[in-house]
């Protein structure tokens, strides 16, 4: 999910008329809104001492048990059913605090088991903190704000914009007054259960997310954290939540509010029953999913040396954004210490002067260089893909090996993110949603595919797993989180992993007699001119568009 981006072209006059004229409405509105002041935000902090739950004393048992030389470790999350029951187990597994940071959470039925079982563990006497970017509580997505409202649960909204819920397109439209600002959101995404252990990485929380989705779905990567390093995530959080930036759902909007963005038979959209405005009222048992303890076996964790790196909550209200070291920064002076091998995995690519000059040195120095990122059909963003094509002959042209993600996936993918087993998540086996088949090719489940994951390995020995982008807006934009591990075997798993997908779903792309040529995963057929599987309307956009916007807004 990327911010913020147009709606694609409308093909029929009365629709963009309907549309120009709602704008209008949107801004007028808009016009009228602001934030409250004087907010009442009472300072809260992570769970002390950890070792307290019954998660820190595993974790801490298994270190001793080991003789562990490092204080921190890791377990890969590749596949989708492994990223979502992982999270449902922490929740199950948490006795005094559940943290949650996310750039967006959306309403369907994978969130329908988180409410269930958020609202369990609060109502068993686990404090729960939320803290969601502000942009897409929107429509249908801001109703899993009501959870804010019941007893142990708060949820907090970062840098929230003024103006209309009831659409993205409003609330991109009301934010038009102070566009600098609005530009400027919390990308981080981490769930933490009492300070023992945590997960990051690129997944928001949301059916596509976890390979549920109708239409597409993204493939994605998440690290398992337990440790020391938990705590440096922990106090992270605390930052965000502490900041003047994050505003209690309390001092926004009420109740009655929220009833009032309910979806109507007019605009229907599916709400969990968990979300529904008696829900808080009624016995809500999360039994639909059986969810297996958390395996924290000594053999399923990889102790190693690590390192966080997050941005500064006030990046985003700086008035001189950009003059401060970022995550991305940090990430730049790290490759350039790359002696052999250095491989990105980068959904949005935009690299910019900085990271080409990077680029350039390390070719210089013989260092082999593969970025895989989404072709024009796979990405959710097309204007993120104007300022990577920009750059793309260029990269060619010193030696990097690019890859496109495919919008439709050949297997591969599944390998790096589906996994074989993944099943319907939510609403498993009832008679009014039934259980959809298990393979995501099969009949009622997207077979598109969009990369999402955020991963860089160096000389197979580093990885590094978050939430950011290698492009301008992650750099001078969004606020952003990455986890270092230097472990040659998690390294290795990264790769294979990713290897799947080069192979079998992904285009590599090439410069023949001068143009640009996209070689199939067989290796052999070729297409070209154009961007493959991509329309001529949305390329013609684009290559109008394209010129007039600069990277850092991509």
């Amino acid at each position: 999910m990327r911010f913020p981006y147009p709606p694609r072209p409308c093909g029929l006059a009365a629709r963009s008329l309907r549309l120009v004229f709602s704008c209008l409405v949107a801004v007028w509105l808009a016009g009228c809104a602001s934030l409250p002041a004087d907010v009442y935000r009472p300072v809260s902090h992570a769970l002390q001492d950890p070792q307290e739950t019954a998660l820190g004393q595993k974790i801490a048992q298994h270190a001793s048990a080991i003789g562990a030389r490092h204080d921190s470790a890791f377990r890969l999350l590749g596949g989708t059913e492994a990223a979502y029951t992982s999270r449902l187990a922490l929740v199950d597994a948490a006795q005094k605090t559940l943290d949650l940071q996310y750039y967006a959470i959306l309403v369907d039925e994978s969130t329908g088991q988180f409410v269930l079982r958020l609202r369990e563990a609060a109502a068993r006497g686990v404090r729960v903190r939320i803290l969601l970017d502000d942009f897409n509580t929107t429509g249908a997505n801001a109703q899993f704000l009501r959870l804010a409202f019941e007893p142990n649960i708060q949820i907090r909204l970062f840098n929230p914009l003024p103006g209309s819920r009831r659409s993205l397109v409003g609330r991109l439209l009301g934010s038009l007054g102070n566009l600098e600002q609005a530009q400027r959101r919390m990308h981080n995404k981490m769930f933490i259960a009492d300070n023992a252990i945590g997960i990051t990485g690129g997944r928001n929380l949301g059916d596509a997310y976890f390979g549920q989705g109708t239409d597409s779905n993204f493939i994605d990567l998440d690290v398992l954290a337990a440790g020391r390093i938990v705590r440096q995530m922990s106090a992270s959080f605390d930052a965000y939540w502490n900041n003047e930036l994050a505003y209690p759902v309390q001092s926004l909007l009420s109740p009655d509010e929220l009833d009032a963005l309910r979806p109507t038979s007019a605009a229907p959209v599916t709400i969990p029953d968990a979300l529904h405005p008696d829900a808080a009222h009624t016995a809500q048992p999360a039994a639909e999913i059986a969810v297996a303890p958390l395996d924290l076996s000594p053999a399923r964790l990889t102790w190693a040396p690590s390192l966080l790196l997050v941005d500064k909550a006030d990046k985003i209200a700086a008035e001189d954004v950009g003059t401060e070291d970022t995550v991305v920064d940090g990430l730049l002076r790290l490759m350039e210490r790359t002696q052999h091998d250095l491989f990105i995995v980068s959904p949005y690519f935009v690299p910019g002067d900085a990271m080409m000059a990077v680029f350039a040195k390390l070719r210089e120095s013989g260092v082999r260089v593969r970025v895989l990122t989404n072709s024009l059909a796979a990405t959710d963003a097309p204007l993120a893909h104007v300022g990577y094509a920009r750059y793309r002959e260029r990269l060619l042209d010193m030696g990097v090996e690019l890859y496109e993600m495919r919008a439709e996936f050949n297997g591969g993918a599944s390998a790096m993110s589906f996994g074989s087993t993944v099943r319907r998540v939510a609403s498993q086996g009832s008679e009014s949603s039934p259980a959809k088949p298990a393979s995501l090719t099969g009949s009622g489940v997207a077979s598109r595919a969009s990369l999402h994951a955020k991963t860089l390995v160096l000389d197979e020995s580093l990885l590094v797993v978050g939430s950011m982008n290698l492009d301008l807006r992650s750099q001078l934009q969004n606020s952003e989180v990455a986890l270092l591990i230097r472990s040659r075997s998690l390294a290795r798993q990264a790769l294979e992993l990713a290897a799947p997908v080069l192979r079998d779903d992904a285009y590599h792309v090439a410069l023949k007699d001068g143009q640009l040529v996209w070689y199939a995963p067989d290796g052999q057929s070729t297409t070209g001119p154009g961007e493959p599987d991509a329309g001529k309307g949305l390329q013609l956009m684009l290559r109008l568009i394209g010129p007039f916007a600069p990277d850092e807004m991509l």
